[in-house]
């Protein structure tokens, strides 16, 4: 079956949502929101683990204070049994401390963690509004020595997700790619979310594609079903990071029979990458 992840937000009350909703084979990813801060991430991250789920915290460059609140992070995930994280810049406006961008962050959890640490770094299949597709391209060639995979901003459109793969191909990017795809939600809430956490690149693309944000956008709700079928038909990507906005009432199949493991050969858009 396909790898998929499911990208939850830490709100209150999250893990019992989740332990009646999610089976216990699916991988979570756990967001790091400027107002939230790391503490809720690593809060719930170490509540899901006990409950017996595989969980990927995401720690936000910009929201640290320091090399010693990272150490901090990193022994707390090895008490709970957690062996991989999620890297981004954060979207914070200003440094909380030293790390401005998840390339700072990248060498830092490696040196704490010995390498022993897997670290998950973003992707941009549409590009990003502050930055240039060249600067993107390296920082990802810099990046991989020390990553374990590249997850895609949320995006909407299969052969954009299967070009951008194909490009980082080209250009030396071996990483496994996993492709961030929007859950099963109400569409004014996608569109309102998808712009609160940074993804509003990937909703405004669809303006400039009328027939397919007819497809997509049309109607009270939104359904994945499409896109996924599209992604897994073709062996380009290497699976399915699910953007769930915690609606858990209509999760795909190929959440319900998800695998921890994402290949043999290996948390969201973020202003600073």
């Amino acid at each position: 079956m396909f790898p998929t992840r499911l990208e939850i937000i830490p709100s209150e009350g999250i893990a019992e949502k989740i332990q009646a909703a999610v089976p216990l084979t699916t991988t979570l990813t756990i967001t790091c929101l400027p107002h939230h801060g790391t503490g809720r991430t690593m809060r719930t991250a170490a509540q899901l683990s006990s409950l017996g789920y595989t969980v990927v915290p995401h720690i936000a460059a910009r929201s640290l204070a320091g090399r010693s609140q990272l150490a901090g992070i990193i022994r707390e995930c090895g008490g709970s049994g957690i062996s991989e994280v999620f890297a981004v810049g954060g979207d914070a406006p200003q440094p909380a401390g030293p790390f401005a961008n998840g390339g700072e962050l990248l060498r830092e959890i490696a040196d704490i963690s010995g390498g022993q640490m897997a670290v998950g770094i973003a992707g941009y299949p549409e590009g990003h509004a502050g930055i240039g597709p060249l600067q993107l391209l390296e920082s990802l060639l810099a990046k991989q020595e020390l990553a374990s995979n590249v997850v895609t901003q949320m995006c909407f459109s299969a052969e954009s997700i299967h070009s951008y793969t194909a490009m980082l191909r080209r250009e030396g990017v071996t990483l496994p790619v996993l492709a961030g795809v929007a859950g099963a939600v109400q569409r004014t809430r996608l569109i309102a979310l998808a712009t609160k956490i940074g993804v509003g690149t990937s909703v405004r693309f669809l303006s400039g594609k009328r027939p397919l944000a007819r497809r997509l956008l049309s109607g009270e709700r939104y359904s994945p079903g499409t896109l996924i079928n599209e992604l897994t038909a073709q062996p380009v990507v290497d699976g399915i990071h699910l953007y769930s906005f915690n609606c858990f009432d209509e999760l795909p199949g190929t959440v319900a029979a998800s695998s921890t493991e994402l290949s043999a050969t290996t948390s969201h858009g973020n202003t600073h990458v």
